[in-house]
């Protein structure tokens, strides 16, 4: 299980994604009524998207424990893809849909939280191309049988 790299793919698409509750996906210079009240805007201010991050890691973390499954494997890979996706998307939905956030939008910076799910969506497509890569070895190894 260990000796696989797309076990060390699946755990660093984990850790970055995990990693999004500790940093925000933006911050504003003023406060702005709505989700920059604080003058940050993170995982934590909508329960969608905490839900969205959580799914997503322990997709992957499962992932892991599914060396001997490898459709299953490539399958929940598919699945953090596309978590790792809706995540900024709804963020930047929730945002937007806002009306009171709009107004302020010229205070507002992008910060890391917003990109961490682009590295997430790397490793999964490294870890799933791998798994690929270990199916098609064994079923080559099936054929020589």
């Amino acid at each position: 299980m260990i000796q696989r790299i797309q076990t060390l793919y699946y755990f660093l698409a984990a850790i970055s994604l995990a990693a999004m509750f500790f940093f925000p996906f933006a911050t504003s210079e003023s406060v702005i009524a709505g989700y920059f009240e604080d003058q940050k805007y993170d995982i934590s201010d909508h329960v969608i998207l905490i839900t969205l991050t959580m799914m997503a890691v322990v997709a992957a973390l499962t992932a892991i424990f599914l060396y001997r499954n490898r459709p299953l494997q490539l399958r929940l890979g598919y699945l953090v893809i596309t978590l790792s996706i809706l995540v900024p998307a709804v963020a930047v939905m929730l945002l937007f849909g806002e009306q009171t956030a709009v107004k302020g939008t010229e205070n507002i910076s992008d910060r890391i939280g917003m990109y961490l799910p682009v590295v997430s969506i790397l490793f999964a497509v490294l870890a799933n191309f791998n798994v690929k890569k270990d199916e098609k070895t064994v079923k080559s190894m099936d054929r020589l049988r």
